[in-house]
């Protein structure tokens, strides 16, 4: 049995809602692994080995937040952000993320390329649907920050170009 979305997005609420800083599901040959890094939750669903399934109908682990302060402490400083001068490149939906068209063809960009304002710079796979998603800044790549195949989330930065 897959996990269908509407209950992935409730899970997400759940998890957002409580001091839980990770779930994780097994059922039926399919995983369910939700992250709450800081203020984000990263959800990566990927079939289990047959060996490894639970001989029960399911399984679910929940790990205590780490490092979320107990009410009344405060937070610790988030990192300084980037430099302001760079533009950010961010997903505009959920959705996996490719560097490039297919698996053995080359990257769209890379560290270093020069950028113009319809330069297409990644996909984002969205419900079977491949997006190109367009630089939409002149300038230079200065940083990938997510992986190739990484599952990306609405708003999550991409790239950083230094505009020219």
């Amino acid at each position: 049995m897959m996990f269908n979305l509407d209950e992935i997005k409730e899970l997400i609420e759940l998890v957002d809602k409580t001091s839980v800083h990770e779930l994780e599901l097994e059922n039926e040959g399919s995983r369910l692994c939700i992250r709450k890094p800081g203020k984000s939750e990263v959800v990566h669903v990927q079939p289990v080995a047959e060996s490894a399934v639970v001989q029960s109908v399911g399984a679910m682990s929940i790990s205590p937040a780490a490092g979320i302060p107990a009410s009344g402490e405060q937070a610790p400083a988030q990192p300084a952000e980037q430099d302001p001068n760079l533009h950010t490149i961010v997903s505009p939906m959920v959705g996996t993320f490719y560097r490039a068209s297919s698996p053995d063809a080359n990257p769209y960009v890379n560290i270093g390329d020069r950028v113009g304002e319809k330069t297409v710079v990644c996909i984002i796979e969205a419900m079977k649907l491949m997006n190109e998603l367009e630089a939409e800044v002149k300038g230079q790549i200065t940083d990938v920050l997510v992986e190739n195949g990484q599952l990306v989330e609405y708003g999550q930065p991409l790239f950083l170009v230094k505009p020219e």
